[in-house]
């Protein structure tokens, strides 16, 4: 089940869900179609609720944001990206444990 404090990033509404948030942001660029993805998924949603209030936490659709995806040059998914006043911090890409990802939201935060 998704956590209610996972949002939809879009191409959109990138700038505003992540750029302007005012706190950092882990985004996983996922698709339907990826094994990994869904595999990831219930870590993404346990930290989603672990750090609500103090990160944002999204997901975006690569196949139905390619302009986003591009932007930041995702060639394979999932890759999960750590952003601070707009700037990625890290970037992960493939299956991670939640150890290594709460290590660096945690160096942000």
């Amino acid at each position: 089940m998704a956590s209610e404090n996972v949002i939809e990033i879009t191409d959109g509404n990138f700038e505003q869900e992540v750029n302007q948030a005012g706190k950092p942001a882990l985004v996983d660029f996922w698709a339907e179609w990826c094994m990994p993805c869904k595999m990831l998924a219930p870590t993404i949603d346990e930290i989603a609720n672990e750090y609500a209030g103090r990160l944002v936490v999204g997901k975006v659709d690569t196949d139905n944001n390619r302009e986003v995806s591009m932007k930041f040059g995702i060639s394979a998914i999932p890759t999960v990206i750590l952003f601070k006043d707009g700037a990625v911090v890290k970037k992960f890409v493939g299956l991670q444990g939640k150890k290594e990802l709460k290590a660096a939201i945690d160096s942000v935060l």
